[in-house]
């Protein structure tokens, strides 16, 4: 049977939100499959490249769509929905090129990047064979059906990754995260010095209250104030709807908080990333009790120090994100920690030969950070 892949339109919100309650059940935690307010603005506000498959019949097969943050030149894939009758015949691959190379065609994005479930090897292979590149492995990541990790994948716009900056230097338990992305991506590192990271934090240093205000609008006022520069604010396609305020006024460190998904992207820290040293453990005491049991930041692959802030106290390095910022004419490489409060289940984790790699660099590094050296050594 014949598919024709169209432009969304509002007039569709009805039968996609039933596509994806048909492919994810209850469990799908991304408003654009199920909250019609979400759907429509993407749909009319051109932040979105929304690509829907219908059979010649007119029967609604699948979705996809890029959403985009011009200011930062970044998209985001996400909503990938064919119908349970109309897979295995590279429908899911079709829509993800088409809609990719739609945004890619406009000229105002250098890349694209997907998480992407593990609970199966199909969608791995859908984005890679797009042109997608692996950068990381999120364990725990999100709430779908049953706790899952996600994989991070990118794709780029042509010459970009050639006009990245060099980084001179960077932790010693980010160095596995960097050997897998040389192999993975083809990225260059040997360069980049290691240095000696500092010992995990241990105890509870830092322990005061920290005040969680979930008030989105005047959060994200409060958060223009401290970052009126666009420049000082990058963390594409996340909006801060919450921020954790230390006892003593010390810092605000802005979140994306998702309740419904288990999640939470601390966005920025005023003044600085740095402040919030010897907190971190209340911090995420509060974001555990914001109903969030992974929490995730972004950083620069050069910022040694802030860097140094997280992964002693318990963040783990991730994914690695080559090329993600263009500063002046050079990009700029991050990376991304993640923490969580859960057990670290792998066992139906299905990773592909690609991610590999990301998960020895993972497991060395979660392994660097919470074992004891005397019980590493056994």
């Amino acid at each position: 049977m014949n598919v024709v892949l169209t432009p969304a339109a509002v007039h569709d919100i009805a039968e996609l939100r039933q596509l994806y309650f048909d492919v994810y059940g209850h469990g799908y935690p991304v408003p654009l499959g199920s909250d019609p307010a979400v759907m429509r603005r993407l749909i009319t506000d051109g932040t979105a490249h929304w690509l829907t498959a219908r059979t010649d019949l007119g029967d609604l097969v699948g979705s996809a769509v890029v959403q985009t943050d011009a200011g930062s030149r970044i998209g985001k894939l996400v909503g990938l929905a064919v119908r349970s009758g109309h897979r295995g015949g590279g429908l899911a691959s079709r829509l993800t090129g088409a809609v990719c190379d739609e945004a890619f065609g406009t000229g105002r994005l250098d890349s694209v990047y997907a998480t992407v479930r593990v609970v199966t090897e199909g969608p791995q292979h859908v984005v890679v064979r797009n042109g997608f590149r692996p950068l990381g492995l999120m364990p725990n990541a999100v709430e779908v059906e049953g706790c899952e990790s996600l994989a991070l994948f990118a794709r780029y716009a042509d010459g970009v990754l050639e006009r990245r900056a060099p980084v001179e230097r960077v932790p010693e338990r980010v160095a596995a995260l960097l050997s897998a992305a040389s192999s993975g991506i083809g990225i260059d590192y040997e360069g980049t010095r290691r240095v000696p990271t500092r010992p995990a934090a241990r105890g509870t240093a830092g322990a005061e209250p920290i005040e969680l205000i979930a008030a989105p609008a005047f959060v994200r006022r409060r958060f223009l104030e401290h970052f009126p520069d666009a420049g000082d604010r990058f963390f594409p396609l996340h909006t801060p709807n919450a921020v954790l305020v230390a006892a003593d006024g010390g810092f605000e460190a802005y979140a994306d908080l998702d309740p419904v998904a288990g999640s939470c992207a601390l966005v920025a820290v005023h003044p600085h990333p740095v402040a919030v040293t010897g907190a971190l453990e209340a911090l995420m005491a509060a974001v555990t009790r914001a109903g969030a049991d992974y929490a995730e930041t972004l950083l620069p692959l050069a910022d040694t120090e802030a860097l140094e802030v997280f992964l002693s106290s318990g963040f783990v390095p991730s994914a690695v994100y080559p090329a993600m910022r263009p500063i002046g004419d050079r990009f700029h490489d991050y990376v991304v920690l993640s923490r969580t409060s859960r057990q670290i289940d792998f066992r139906r984790t299905a990773v592909s030969t690609l991610l590999q790699p990301y998960l020895s660099a993972y497991l060395s590094a979660w392994t660097s950070t919470y074992l004891p050296l005397h019980e590493v050594s056994r």
